[in-house]
C-alpha cells in the first residue's frame, strides 16, 4: 500500500499536534527537572486526550528511569516520552492480515465514525495491489447505507453484495460471503449497523455475523476492524472496549485525525484495548487512508 510521505502526515495532523505543542516548549526550557515539570506534563497528557489511567502509566515509567538514569533536565524526560510513546503503540500483527481465499473483513463502529468510507478507502487501496474485492452491505438499517457503499465501491472498482432496507443483516452477509467464495474474490469487506444507541442488540446482531461467517467459512473472519472517530475523544475508548467484548477486534481503525482530534486519544486506546492501530484516516480523500506505523505518527506528532 502507499505511504504517505513524512511531510503530507505532519502537516495532516496539524491540529493533533497542536494540542502537544506545549511538550515541545518544555524540552526546550531545558528546566531543572522537579515535581512541577511532571505535574504539567500530566496535565498536558490528559488535556491531548491520553487519559488518566494511560498517563499515570506512562509518568510512574519515566519517573523509575528518571530516578535509576540520575536525570537532571526536563528535556531527558521529554526525549524518553517519545520513545515511550512509540512504544506504546507498536504491537504484534500491526499490519493488515488477509489470511484464506476469500479473507474476511468484518468491519464494525458506530454510525459516522466513517466505517463505510473506511471501507471504501481500503477497497480502492487494496484493489490497486490487484486484489479482487467484494464490499458485502450489511447495514440493513441506516437510510442509504446500502447506497453509500455502492457509491463507494463504484470509486473503488469493487463490486457490492446488498439486501432490501431493513432485512437481516445476517443473511445479507451470509449471501455476501457465500458470492465472495463462489466466483473467487480475494478479500470481502463486510459493512456493518452502529446503532450504539441500541447497543445491546447491536452487540448480539455483531455476534451472529460472526457466527454465519465462521459457519461458511471456520477460519473466517481473519480481520475484525474497529473504525473509531478519534475527534471523539475518550468516548472513543468506551466504545473500543465495548466493541472488543462483543467482536474479538484484530485492529483500530482511527479517523479523522486531520480535524479537532487530540493526538494523545490514539495512544490511550492502544494501551487500554490492547489492540493494534492498523490504519489512521488523514482526509477525505480515497488516498487518505494510511497503514499506521508508530514511530512516524510519533514524530509527526510531536513536530519532529
Amino acid at each position: 500500500m502507499a505511504w504517505f510521505s513524512f511531510t503530507k502526515l505532519r502537516d495532516s495532523l496539524f491540529k493533533s499536534r497542536a494540542a502537544l505543542s506545549r511538550v515541545e516548549h518544555l524540552a526546550r526550557e531545558r528546566r531543572p527537572l522537579d515535581d512541577a515539570c511532571w505535574e504539567e506534563l500530566e496535565e498536558t497528557l490528559i488535556a491531548a486526550d491520553f487519559g488518566v489511567a494511560t498517563t499515570e502509566k506512562i509518568l510512574d515509567g519515566l519517573k523509575e528511569v528518571a530516578r535509576r538514569e540520575f536525570w537532571r533536565t526536563f528535556d531527558q524526560a521529554i526525549t524518553r516520552f517519545r520513545s515511550d510513546v512509540a512504544a506504546f503503540l507498536t504491537r504484534p500483527n500491526q499490519r493488515l492480515e488477509l489470511l484464506g481465499r476469500p479473507a474476511v473483513v468484518l468491519v464494525v463502529g458506530v454510525n459516522g465514525s466513517g466505517k463505510t468510507t473506511s471501507i471504501g478507502k481500503l477497497a480502492a487501496q487494496l484493489g490497486h495491489e490487484g486484489k479482487r474485492v467484494l464490499l458485502v452491505a450489511g447495514d440493513t438499517f441506516r437510510a442509504a447505507a446500502a447506497e453509500q457503499l455502492e457509491v463507494w465501491g463504484e470509486r473503488a472498482g469493487a463490486e457490492v453484495i446488498r439486501g432490501r432496507d431493513g432485512g437481516d443483516p445476517a443473511a445479507v452477509v451470509f449471501d455476501g460471503v457465500s458470492a465472495a467464495k463462489a466466483r473467487g474474490y480475494d478479500v470481502c469487506l463486510v459493512d456493518t449497523a452502529g446503532r450504539l444507541q441500541t447497543k445491546v442488540n447491536l452487540m448480539e446482531e455483531l455476534k451472529k455475523i460472526r457466527r454465519v461467517i465462521g459457519r461458511e467459512m471456520p477460519e473466517q473472519p481473519c480481520e475484525t476492524l474497529l473504525v473509531l472517530d478519534a475527534a471523539t475523544g475518550q468516548n472513543a475508548l468506551s466504545q473500543a472496549s465495548l466493541f472488543n467484548e462483543a467482536t474479538q477486534l484484530t485492529g483500530l481503525v482511527l479517523t479523522k485525525l486531520d480535524g479537532t482530534a487530540k493526538g494523545g486519544i490514539v495512544v490511550a486506546i492502544a494501551d487500554r484495548v490492547g489492540v493494534p492501530v492498523k490504519f489512521i484516516g488523514v482526509g477525505e480523500g480515497i488516498d487518505q487512508l494510511e497503514p499506521f506505523e508508530p514511530r512516524a505518527f510519533v514524530d509527526a506528532l510531536f513536530d519532529a
